[in-house]
């Protein structure tokens, strides 16, 4: 009698999770996540944690949040994990402005990204 349930969106051995209203901009973003893109999941976690970028707090605890998707939802082992894709998109964008000489406004936008992270499983190479 209950609700059917919803399936899945992504494959057996995969996990994701996302963040949403990143103030930052989607380009900055992209730079961070080109840096864990196809890496296991530990050595993922301690270049974010060196990381200078300021968004690089948030990245990691996206991706703390897919491992723990992937360990308590799915069932999957933490040391086989690699950064299968991450991906960013960009949300809103706040506009405010200041005025400028001569009459005129000087615009200024504030944008906001998301990103994806989504892990995989792999086998272990003997």
């Amino acid at each position: 009698m209950g609700k059917e349930q919803n399936p899945r969106r992504v494959a057996e051995n995969e996990a994701f999770a996302k963040i949403k209203m990143l103030r930052t901009s989607p380009q900055k973003l992209n730079l961070v996540a080109q840096l864990i893109r196809g890496k296991k999941v530990d050595k993922a976690l301690s270049d974010l944690t060196f990381s200078h970028k300021r968004i690089a707090g948030d990245v990691k605890k996206c991706l703390q949040s897919a491992i723990a998707n992937a360990e308590n939802n799915h069932g999957l082992d933490v040391d086989n994990l690699v950064v299968a894709e991450a991906w960013v998109g960009k949300n809103l964008v706040m506009k405010r402005g200041r005025p400028r000489a001569r009459g005129r406004y000087g615009k200024i936008m504030k944008p906001f990204s998301e990103i994806t992270i989504k892990v995989r499983q792999v086998e272990e190479q003997a």
